[in-house]
């Protein structure tokens, strides 16, 4: 059985909460999951690396339309 990250599941937790608020999200929020996505790099598999490459992609994103 696989061990979970719960740092990885956190970061995609924060994540989901800013994309699907539309452009609602507070500078706070989006601190948080940048915060997230930075802690559960150093524990995170090959796979996860690339996920959360991919949120802070998101993240990127996401501000460039605020």
């Amino acid at each position: 059985m696989q061990k979970r990250n719960n740092l990885f599941e956190q970061a995609k937790d924060a994540v989901n909460n800013i994309t699907n608020r539309n452009g609602a999200a507070s500078q706070e929020e989006i601190s948080i999951a940048k915060n997230c996505i930075n802690s559960a790099r150093s524990n995170a598999s090959e796979e996860e690396q690339s996920q959360l490459q991919e949120f802070q992609n998101e993240i990127e994103r996401h501000e460039g339309l605020r």
